[in-house]
């Protein structure tokens, strides 16, 4: 588990340098049609951070071995067919499980923060800053598959299959990012409406959804290995559903409204 959360830090050098900057580059171009105010209220920044590290170890530390506990070799053997695991329960179980373990890591620095306002938080203020703490975890995932896309290779020049799975891997790693983001800001938005865990649930689901992609298109990894139909397939998925998605947070985000449950946000 140690070394999981440790493997994260082990490719900090050569091209991977790029592929984290291009995670950052990615997250900071959604973040900014959320408009938050992250110079204004410098603890952001902390929601920010503590968000990918805290995700980060609940991946690591809770996710792992809970599905390694009810889904590997031993426990199907006994517990439930391999049939029934294929069809059913991996299927939609390990996403949704995913889904909840990942967005309640990254609520965490908002209930923080929602619990230090008294729990008077204006909702256009709780959308973006959900849409930070879902940032802080997606710049940090979209170094997984950037840093496989730049330490194994790729030529622009060769092969017009090279040059699709390069600009697929781009591309569905950019949507990707975008639906992290747009999950934890629906989020905080529920949060500051009084109905944080309803909207949990909601954003856990669609995080599953996001997860499912590359199970409804088996034969694709990080969209840039294996069946092209497959990496294609995932990656359209993946950008419909992280631009509804998104379409949704950033309308609770910049909607009028005609009152405000707290007048900081007239400051942002």
């Amino acid at each position: 588990m140690a070394g999981c959360f440790l493997c994260f830090f082990r490719f900090l050098e050569g091209f991977t340098v790029w592929g984290i900057g291009l995670g950052i580059a990615f997250g900071a171009v959604w973040l900014a049609g959320y408009w938050p105010p992250l110079f204004k209220k410098p603890w952001l920044w902390a929601v920010l951070v503590g968000s990918a590290f805290l995700t980060l170890a609940a991946i690591c530390f809770i996710q792992n071995p809970l599905v390694n506990l009810f889904y590997g070799e031993t426990t199907r053997s006994w517990l439930w067919s391999h049939q029934v695991l294929g069809r059913l329960v991996f299927l939609a179980g390990i996403p949704l499980l995913k889904g909840l373990i990942q967005e309640g890591a990254k609520l965490v620095p908002v209930v923080f923060w929602w619990r230090r306002s008294g729990k008077n938080l204006d909702p256009k203020l709780g959308v973006a800053i959900g849409a930070v703490a879902g940032a802080g975890f997606a710049i940090l995932e979209a170094h997984h598959p950037l840093h496989y896309m730049f330490t194994y290779g790729f030529q622009w020049w060769g092969s017009l299959w090279m040059l699709f799975s390069v600009v697929n891997g781009f591309w569905g790693t950019f949507f990707t990012v975008a639906a992290q983001i747009a999950f934890s800001a629906v989020v905080g938005y529920g949060l500051a409406r009084g109905r944080g865990w309803q909207f949990y649930l909601i954003a856990s689901a669609l995080h599953g959804l996001l997860d499912m992609a590359l199970r409804i298109f088996p034969g694709s990894t990080y969209f840039i290995y294996g069946n092209p139909t497959a990496s294609l397939g995932a990656s359209v998925y993946t950008a419909v559903l992280a631009s509804l998605v998104t379409a949704w947070a950033l309308w609770l985000r910049w909607r009028k409204t005609k009152t405000m449950a707290n007048p900081e946000i007239s400051s942002m």
